[in-house]
């Protein structure tokens, strides 16, 4: 089955420095990383309990914590290797957890017995860390273990700046993607929705329903997706999830080994060439960018892309969900005629109050400036331009800020998650943190509500 989505509300950011898609992932250099790392943070809902301790040997897919509440759910090596350190914060917090891969490691786990059933799918999937990629709303945390998800949603695209083509990491997959989604539908008694580009993008897949989605970023987020389809309601549960995750889901319901590698996208301004590389998850920036960046020292070096991702550094590593580093000009170098209120048509911005604004079709080589100071929220319906829900963005930011746990339910706190905001936050006049706002409200109100 096959339904056009519209979205008309969102960003479209042209920014140089964009990768050139390659005919295949045979044709990719393979990174070998010195040392990969995994951050606890980046799998909300899970507190970490550690499998492993400093100096021990794990085998690619071997658990290096589980969850604390749930400790079926697992989050896993994606190489085999010696654990460097483990790094704790305040009150013994586990910061981050470092592997040292072995010389030649592989990147795919050992494969299993194929699930008979949703109970030992479900088991399978949280045991060989699967299932720790897959979000839910409302709260945007790892799925609940025990939850029956309404609807699945899962995206296959990218409308992010600069962002890969992720149909390159799913390419000759399909009898995989198609065992993912069967395996989706007997953990869900609604529907498995597939997004897609509209003009172009992976093939259908049998038993889901295909979305073929035009617009900008944050178009392509399976939250979006499921705000305009079949929007979330209290005591709702959906999936969120990307095509990564579906194939890793389809090789766990088949029994082969999950591929923990994938292509990623080296991209930005900054960078001498661009281009894509197969590495694993967690993978150091420096194996990803090598040496080649334009300006030593004066770079901001991103995991993901420039609105929603982390800045990392150099001596960074590759954050989960993302298969992006962005790296654009600091900023900190810059000596600009009358500053953030230059009216040079080089000065990328949604305002009409520059010339780059009308200048669409340009390639624009943005930093890291804030370009202005933070000043009080003007309810104007500027976020409403950029993220396509049903809601009130603003009046929503103000309820969370307020910690109004009823106003919040009341304007539709349940259906998103921070990447939503991310667009809004970047034509944001009062240069509000909303993304960093809207995840503290989200971890507020399953604090008090769950």
């Amino acid at each position: 089955m096959r339904k056009p989505l519209k979205i008309k509300r969102g960003l479209n950011l042209n920014l140089s420095g964009g990768a050139v898609r390659p005919a295949s992932c045979s044709e990719l250099a393979v990174a070998e990383p010195e040392s990969v790392v995994l951050v606890p943070d980046d799998f909300n809902g899970l507190t970490p309990k550690m499998d492993v301790r400093e100096g021990d040997h794990v085998d690619c897919g071997d658990a290096l914590w589980h969850d604390k509440v749930c400790t079926e759910i697992r989050v896993v090596s994606p190489v085999s290797g010696t654990v460097k350190c483990v790094v704790r914060g305040e009150r013994r917090k586990v910061l981050a957890v470092e592997v040292v891969p072995d010389k030649g490691a592989p990147v795919v786990s050992k494969p299993g017995a194929a699930p008979k059933d949703a109970k030992s799918l479900k088991s399978a999937l949280m045991t060989q860390g699967v299932w720790a990629q897959m979000r839910q709303l409302p709260f945007a945390t790892v799925p609940v273990a025990d939850a029956e998800p309404r609807d699945i949603f899962v995206t296959t695209w990218d409308a992010a700046p600069l962002a890969p083509d992720m149909s390159l990491s799913m390419e000759g997959c399909d009898a995989l993607l198609e065992a993912g989604v069967a395996a989706l539908k007997t953990l869900t008694k609604g529907d498995v929705y597939v997004g897609r580009k509209a003009d172009g993008g992976v093939s259908d897949i049998a038993g889901a329903v295909m979305v073929d989605v035009d617009g900008g970023f944050p178009a392509s987020l399976p939250s979006v997706l499921a705000a305009n389809i079949k929007p979330v309601n209290k005591g709702e549960t959906v999936w969120l999830l990307d095509g990564a995750t579906l194939k890793r889901i389809g090789q766990v319901a088949s029994g082969s080994g999950v591929d923990w590698s994938g292509p990623v996208a080296v991209t930005g301004s900054e960078v001498v060439t661009p281009h894509y590389v197969t590495a694993p998850a967690g993978a150091s920036m420096r194996s990803l960018i090598g040496g080649g960046l334009r300006k030593q020292g004066h770079e901001r070096v991103i995991s993901g892309n420039v609105l929603t991702g982390v800045n990392v550094g150099e001596n960074g590593y590759l954050r989960f969900p993302y298969t992006q580093v962005t790296v654009i000009p600091e900023g900190d170098d810059v000596d600009e005629f009358m500053g953030w209120a230059s009216l040079s048509p080089g000065k990328m911005s949604e305002s009409r109050s520059f010339p780059g604004h009308f200048l669409r079709k340009r390639l624009f080589r943005p930093d890291a400036r804030l370009n202005g100071g933070r000043r009080a929220m003007i309810l104007s319906g500027q976020y409403a331009r950029y993220i396509p829900m049903d809601i009130m963005p603003e009046h929503l930011v103000k309820a969370i800020l307020a910690r109004d746990i009823d106003r919040m339910e009341a304007l539709g706190i349940y259906e998103v998650t921070p990447a939503d905001f991310a667009a809004a936050e970047y034509a944001d006049a009062s240069k509000l943190e909303l993304q960093r706002i809207v995840g503290e409200g989200l971890d507020y109100m399953r604090q008090e509500t769950v």
